[in-house]
């Protein structure tokens, strides 16, 4: 009776006022041609409500995680930063956590997360420039001096060689005077999205499985508050993804790992609840905020009914965000700081645990102090001014965010099955259905942009001359001569017999079928270097090289 009303009410409206207002004015094209919804567009009923939305803290946990969200505490404010040497990102660290920030985000430079010590010959350009240089315990000991790590949350943007790093950081903290059962923090861990969107792999599939594994089992019993794995759905979008192949690539790569570690022996709810994530946000406001509680939803679905979790906490999408970085634009660089305060907001709105705030000159350089503390600042705004941190899910049952949250979690659970169909996350890698899916996807964005039907402020339409920024950040070129140096001096001053037995010991752990962990581990503080270790399994393991279709 109810719905009859609304269809009645909808069809007077429609004949009587709607179509009077389009002959005076006609609409704008719109990518998405839904007008306006209705309880017509999404199932309203007591049912769907307590089964589908119901409470935050419970499953599905549609509505978040904590059942006081924001209004208990606030999500932790992270600022993404690493350049050049361990020292000066030492500096920033610390001058990030004098302006409030309450977690660090470490970025990695491209040959330390390829497993290439700085005076590799495939390093040459790149040490230190999107992130900073990491060759053996000696750097990381730099990294954190006078910070201390049994008190602070760290995230590292680490793949492929996330054991070594990992290993790195639990010996600066045992110098430190901390035990590992203390150490707080998250390493990405996440290989298989880097066949799919980045290409920082360095072992086929397979053996980077192996090393996944490896830490977990090795974290649930010693480093139990570490989140072993953050899952990359952040870099899946960043290629050009559309929301629903965000969560549905992300997640079928999850149930991989899931899978392999069950194997290994592990049960779902040892280790599910250090499982955290990075998504992306992106910058249609409506869309993300159902993006993020879809994905809980599905979330909590997979892990209780596929993998048969009991833990409540197992079931729980913790997310980190970051952020979006291919919306910020080299052309009117000021005009980001609008896009990250959007992005942000929609993060916040949608429930995140933990966020990183882009700076507005990244698309030029790395972030300046200045605007580092600009995008912290963003964070704290939204936290303290604007209100939508005072009340949970504030936008839920808004019919088009119900419509959405349903559509995407569709989406979703449909590329799931076709993976599923396929053989799981690494045979739909290997035969290139995920990548082609996002190449296709970021190429019709890409044709809307130049068409015009998708307006980027500053780049499509509304230019304006271009003016030549002074102020950006510019990474020493003698920094790789400075790193070259250091990794010479550490192998002529460290214990190269005890280098080498630990080195050989890792070696014949990686041609057989133990734990990796623990002999990266002797090897880290017998000061083997990144290179050295990355190059004994790469000895075992082979180098991944992705199949050529023609």
């Amino acid at each position: 009776m109810r719905e009859k009303k609304i269809i009645e009410a909808k069809k007077e409206w429609e004949e009587n006022v709607l179509e009077k207002a389009l002959s005076k004015n006609d609409e704008r094209d719109f990518l998405k041609p839904e007008r306006l919804y209705t309880p017509l567009d999404t199932d309203t009923t007591e049912e769907k409500y307590v089964k589908d939305v119901g409470f935050p803290g419970q499953y599905p946990f549609t509505r978040g995680i904590q059942p006081t969200m924001y209004r208990g505490r606030y999500w932790t404010m992270r600022s993404y930063s690493g350049f050049s040497t361990a020292q000066e990102s030492n500096e920033r660290y610390r001058y990030l956590l004098k302006q409030g920030v309450t977690g660090l985000s470490v970025a990695m430079d491209l040959p330390t997360q390829i497993g290439f010590d700085s005076d590799h010959e495939a390093s040459e350009g790149e040490v230190g420039k999107v992130g900073v240089a990491i060759d053996s315990l000696k750097d990381m000991e730099e990294l954190f001096k006078d910070i201390p790590l049994g008190k602070v949350s760290t995230s590292m943007t680490i793949n492929a060689p996330a054991a070594v790093l990992l290993a790195m950081y639990q010996a600066v903290g045992e110098q430190q005077g901390y035990s590992s059962k203390e150490l707080q923090g998250t390493i990405q861990n996440d290989v298989l999205k880097e066949y799919i969107a980045r290409g920082t792999y360095i072992y086929p599939p397979a053996a980077s499985m192996r090393l996944v594994s490896n830490i977990f089992e090795y974290c649930h019993e010693n480093i139990p508050s570490w989140n072993t794995i953050s899952l990359g759905a952040y870099h899946i979008r960043e290629a050009g993804s559309t929301a629903g192949q965000e969560i549905g690539f992300a997640f079928a790569n999850a149930i991989a790992y899931i899978e392999t570690a069950i194997e290994s022996g592990l049960t779902i709810d040892d280790f599910a609840g250090r499982i955290s994530w990075i998504f992306s946000a992106d910058i249609d406001v409506l869309e993300e905020v159902a993006k993020f509680r879809a994905a809980r939803r599905l979330w909590a679905k997979i892990l209780k009914e596929r993998f048969g979790s009991v833990n409540p906490k197992s079931q729980m999408l913790r997310v980190h965000t970051h952020t979006g970085g291919s919306i910020l634009t080299a052309q009117q660089p000021l005009n980001n700081v609008v896009r990250v305060t959007i992005q942000a907001l929609a993060a916040v709105m949608g429930g995140t645990q933990s966020m990183a705030t882009c700076a507005y000159d990244e698309a030029l350089s790395l972030p300046t102090e200045e605007s580092a503390t600009l995008a912290i600042r963003t964070q704290q705004i939204i936290a303290h001014q604007s209100g939508v941190a005072d009340t949970i899910d504030p936008l839920a049952g808004s019919y088009y965010i119900e419509s959405m949250t349903d559509r995407l979690q569709e989406e979703a659970e449909g590329y799931i099955s076709a993976i599923d169909e396929m053989g799981g996350a690494v045979k739909a890698i290997e035969n290139g259905y995920m990548q082609s899916e996002i190449q296709a996807s970021a190429y019709e964005l890409q044709l809307q942009i130049e068409k015009g039907e998708k307006i980027i402020p500053g780049v499509n339409k509304f230019q304006t001359e271009a003016q030549k920024n002074e102020n950006i950040l510019r990474v020493d070129p003698t920094v790789r001569e400075l790193q070259a140096a250091k990794v010479k001096e550490l192998k002529e001053n460290r214990n190269n017999d005890a280098v080498t037995k630990a080195l050989k010991e890792l070696k014949e752990v990686a041609e057989g079928q133990g734990n990796l962990y623990p002999k990266i581990y002797n090897a880290v503080k017998a000061y083997a270097t990144l290179g050295e270790i990355s190059d004994v399994m790469r000895d075992v393991f082979g180098e991944y090289s992705p199949v050529q279709k023609i």
